[in-house]
């Protein structure tokens, strides 16, 4: 039986030809060094990652690509902006449904005398803006916010909170690992100062590449964690001062990075908008199905064009782990259960210690497909298929 993918919240599959096209022809006839050579195949290899720089800042409205730099996802990005900006006696606002990858680094440096205040959110996964502001304090040198949660889906309110910060003239920083390639990002309409992003999700790419926007002059604040060679200003010991030299160590990830550069341009090509269409469409058609399923409890939003296409669910009287372990053996459907990397989005949502099952759709799933896991999960949540986990 083919396999129905629904883990794109995990990494996004199956990927854009053009994506995997990209990667072989840079495999097979490339090959060389960016920027570690003067020969004509190293000078490619350059020239495919500043096309790959130009077209992601296009995605993100960003001005000046050398102010995005390449990590290998978003967690690297996210870890470069914490440990890099945070000193023991400032102060951070996050929210209720953050990613490891914002707490543990965060309550890491809590451990040292950061003050870090976590801003509740509601039940659906959503933020009142309102009392971020309220937890400003003279002390406050960042926000720090995901654009959509990893658990429910739940698009926060980047805008009016980018817009809070401007007026306070505080960095805010967000997480973008769900939302970039799903829904638009404007980082000047949305006042966003840090932009982090990973390749492998909504953006079509490979794993192992990423990224992080910072608004010019705001480099200035940042200590690079990894310092080394970049294939300029070779005759000093001292790390380059200009962007993106100045955070870009060590050979870049480049036949990930053609990658990106296609998929890039594979959404560019779709329009965000056309892929927002097709996955509104998508988890529209689950949610009116599964919220008539007896013994089915939905986590989230209730509408879909207030989150992403990720839904949380679980079943009466059967583990998350047992649910989809059932969907994986018996019915060949790919999902996730548990937690999530992100307690306290389950704290928020009422759903510790078992988690949820998750399924995330993406651009190339189908109506067809829709209609087949909710049938399963109907015969699931009525007793009519049983499995080793129940």
């Amino acid at each position: 039986m083919k396999n129905i993918y629904f883990d794109n919240a995990a990494t996004s599959w199956p990927k854009p030809p053009e994506m995997i096209d990209a990667m072989n022809r840079y495999n097979e006839t490339i090959g060389g060094n960016p920027g570690r050579s003067g020969h004509h195949l190293s000078v490619e290899a350059a020239r495919i990652i500043f096309e790959t720089r130009e077209l992601t800042a296009q995605l993100f409205n960003i001005d000046d690509p050398f102010q995005l730099i390449f990590t290998r996802n978003a967690t690297e990005a996210l870890n470069q902006v914490i440990f890099g900006m945070m000193k023991n006696d400032h102060h951070v606002i996050t929210s209720g449904m953050e990613h490891n990858s914002v707490m543990r680094p965060l309550r890491y440096l809590e451990q040292n005398g950061l003050k870090v205040t976590v801003v509740p959110c509601f039940q659906d996964g959503s933020i009142d803006p309102r009392e971020i502001e309220k937890s400003i304090c003279s002390h406050t040198k960042m926000i720090i916010m995901t654009h959509a949660s990893n658990v429910t889906g739940t698009i926060m309110p980047v805008k009016e909170v980018g817009h809070i910060a401007a007026s306070h003239d505080i960095p805010f920083c967000v997480d973008a690992a769900q939302s970039a390639g799903s829904i638009p990002i404007d980082v000047e309409d949305m006042n966003i100062s840090l932009l982090a992003f990973t390749g492998h999700k909504s953006l079509y790419g490979p794993q192992g590449t990423g990224g992080l926007y910072i608004k010019k002059g705001l480099e200035n604040d940042l200590v690079p964690r990894m310092m080394g060679g970049t294939g300029s200003r070779s005759e000093f010991e001292t790390q380059p001062d200009f962007m993106p030299d100045r955070f870009e160590s060590g050979t870049p990830n480049a036949i990930g990075l053609a990658g990106l550069g296609a998929s890039a341009r594979f959404i560019l090509n779709q329009g965000i908008d056309g892929i927002r269409s097709t996955e509104l469409t998508l988890t529209t058609m689950f949610l009116d199905k599964a919220r008539d399923i007896p013994g089915l409890r939905l986590y989230g939003p209730r509408k879909a064009d207030l989150c992403t296409p990720v839904v949380s669910f679980t079943i009466d009287g059967i583990s998350s782990s047992g649910v989809s372990q059932i969907l994986d053996e018996k019915f060949s459907i790919l999902s996730r259960p548990g937690l999530h990397c992100a307690p306290s989005a389950h704290r928020s949502i009422n759903t510790l210690p078992g988690g949820t099952v998750r399924f995330s759709f993406g651009h190339f799933n189908t109506t067809d497909e829709i209609s087949y896991a909710t049938d399963a999960v109907t015969k699931i949540a009525s007793g009519t298929i049983k499995g080793d986990a129940v």
